[in-house]
């Protein structure tokens, strides 16, 4: 693969913040009626003015300019007394310990410990399981590190029991060769939990198989009404093979802080540090402080963000069911949706191209996630709740417009 290939295959384009790149070629001969009224909403981010950051955070990161170069300057897999203080969290949330000392690293956001582990995991050549649809950094840094994508089919749609994984897809892709299995869960786009039967099984054949294992837990907190939630780490996976990966720049809304993390196995964290030295020396000093509000929030803090995200979820899926021919499961955590929109008389890039010029509404493109999902489109609906409802009642009338 040339230089230039490699690069190519990492499109931006549809990138949260990157709409100013969705171009808008000469459309005039596919645009039909006016342009429709409402505030503008990006949904292919959420809104950290609707959902402001968690009470402190500041005044955290303040205390960590104040520590000076103590705190600016921290071992590169970031601040010993910080990692101290997750690990003993995190243990308690996921059910399996942590080590703090060599199982633990903090990095600039979790898109940075997806990197690095993925990075840690994989060279030319080797084989990777990758759900589709999934994450869409998941396929691209696979690609980029020269690795063979196995796909594995996610059939959200199937069943409101389980995620929908063809674990007889992934067990045939580890007989292929896969040593590196890499997935979200709760799963983004599509929002849907893994149920424990699918997480013990995933569990059973890496460990059958001696397969490594990358599970991106990002959303996690952000859980739904009796929504059960089994962790990889605690379900009897090789310890030595696994690596969870999360962080509070979503559910917290504290993504302008860059902060992820990534705890599991000490032979793949300590690869992981030593490529962190090269790339990015560290977490920001500064901002590691903040990590210290994680699982903190004060009172019921968190059980009012998620009671607050799921009205917003209700009320879209009640416009996106009542349009003909969209089909839409309702997420189970996290706050995305990822609709089914009906065969349109225009291409999909088109269409997301339309939603942008005609309604002020932007989505992300279902292609970014799998080859099988071009006709969704991703909605993150962490948004002002009036203007998100508002912007798909927009979304459906121009389905309804530019339908077949």
């Amino acid at each position: 693969m040339s230089i230039q290939d490699k690069f190519s295959k990492l499109g931006t384009d549809n990138a949260p913040g990157q709409e100013v790149r969705q171009q808008s070629s000469d459309l005039n001969t596919l645009l039909r009626g006016e342009t429709l009224p409402g505030v503008p909403v990006d949904f292919s981010h959420g809104d950290v003015d609707a959902f402001t950051p968690t009470p402190g955070a500041f005044e955290i990161f303040a205390d960590g300019v104040r520590r000076g170069g103590q705190q600016a300057y921290t071992e590169y897999r970031g601040a010993s007394r910080i990692r101290e203080e997750l690990a003993g969290k995190l243990a308690a949330f996921t059910g399996a310990p942590v080590d703090a000392a060599n199982g633990m690293i903090l990095t600039p956001g979790t898109q940075g410990a997806l990197f690095l582990a993925v990075a840690s995991t994989v060279t030319r050549g080797d084989k990777v399981a990758i759900v589709q649809p999934d994450y869409f950094a998941n396929r691209k840094l696979v690609e980029f590190f020269e690795g063979e994508i196995v796909p594995v089919r996610l059939d959200y749609m199937k069943s409101d029991a389980a995620a929908g994984l063809d674990l007889d897809q992934l067990e045939d892709a580890f007989r292929q060769g896969a040593k590196v299995f890499v997935f979200s869960n709760p799963n983004n786009p599509a929002g849907v939990v893994y149920s424990e039967a699918e997480i013990r099984r995933i569990a059973d054949l890496a460990n059958i198989y001696g397969a490594t294992v990358i599970a991106d837990q990002l959303y996690s907190r952000l859980r739904y009404t009796d929504v059960a939630y089994a962790h990889l780490r605690a379900t009897g996976i090789n310890p030595a093979n696994v690596i969870t990966i999360m962080g509070p720049s979503k559910t917290e809304s504290l993504s302008g802080y860059r902060l992820g993390v990534a705890f599991g196995a000490p032979k793949l964290i300590e690869r992981m540090e030593k490529l962190q030295a090269i790339v990015s020396l560290r977490a920001a000093g500064y901002n590691q402080a903040v990590l210290q509000t994680w699982f903190s929030e004060p009172g019921n803090w968190m059980d009012e963000r998620i009671r607050l995200h799921q009205a917003i979820r209700d009320d879209l899926l009640k416009v996106l069911r009542a349009a003909d021919g969209v089909e839409a499961r309702a997420p189970q955590a996290g706050s995305y949706l990822f609709p089914r929109l009906p065969e349109l008389a225009v291409a999909p890039p088109d269409f997301v191209r339309i939603l942008r010029l005609q309604a002020g509404v932007i989505v992300t493109p279902g292609t970014e996630f799998g080859p099988h999902s071009a006709n969704s489109v991703r909605l993150n609906f962490s948004q002002d709740h009036a203007a998100a409802v508002n912007a798909v009642e927009r979304l459906v009338e121009l389905v309804g417009r530019y339908r077949a």
